[in-house]
């Protein structure tokens, strides 16, 4: 039996959509039914997902359900993978799943860093990749490009400096009609 038809015949929990997608199974549920979808992953004994591997997020701004959150899990023992997906509105406020898995903590994290999706039940929100006193989300779409500053260490002067962001990189026409391409023949 295969891993939707498993999930259709045992799972409780209602789904918006179940497909195979890039060769993987994917899931659409409401945020309300993801807790009970990732506990019915974990402990099903024809599921198996005992790893989550990334939580991440797609900003569509001009959508009523702003961010899409996406969920990849692992299951060693079958090898098989699965994504789940829900869409939330911009102030939306997710559950945990840290306590179902613990690889969690720091994908949480990053989503609030990120894209400002505050995580409820994390033990432990706070920034994770940015500086404490950043402000914004710099993976928002609308996250202005210029205008604020950035922190570096001088090391002839001995101290921190604040200077204001500088972009170093041009927009670039790429030509990829390289002539470095493959041959058709590789002679010894």
């Amino acid at each position: 039996m295969t891993l939707i038809n498993q999930i259709k015949e045992f799972c409780n929990v209602k789904y918006k959509s179940i497909k195979v997608s890039f060769g993987e199974v994917e899931i659409t549920v409401d945020k309300d039914n993801l807790l009970k979808l990732a506990q019915f992953l974990k402990d099903n004994p024809s599921c198996l997902f005992d790893q989550l591997s990334d939580i991440t997020a797609i900003d569509y701004p001009n959508k009523k359900n702003r961010f899409l959150i996406i969920y990849q899990f692992l299951s060693v023992t079958n090898n098989q993978r699965v994504r789940v997906l829900f869409p939330i509105n911009d102030n939306d406020v997710i559950p945990t799943l840290s306590k179902l898995y613990s690889s969690a903590l720091w994908a949480e994290r990053e989503l609030w860093d990120m894209f400002g999706i505050y995580v409820e039940g994390h033990p432990d929100l706070r920034r994770i990749l940015t500086d404490y006193g950043f402000q914004g989300h710099p993976l928002r779409k609308d996250f202005p490009l210029t205008g604020f500053d950035e922190v570096s260490y001088e090391t002839e002067s001995r101290r921190v400096v604040y200077n204001k962001v500088k972009l170093t990189q041009d927009y670039r026409d790429f030509d990829f009609n390289s002539p470095w391409g493959a041959q058709d023949t590789i002679k010894d």
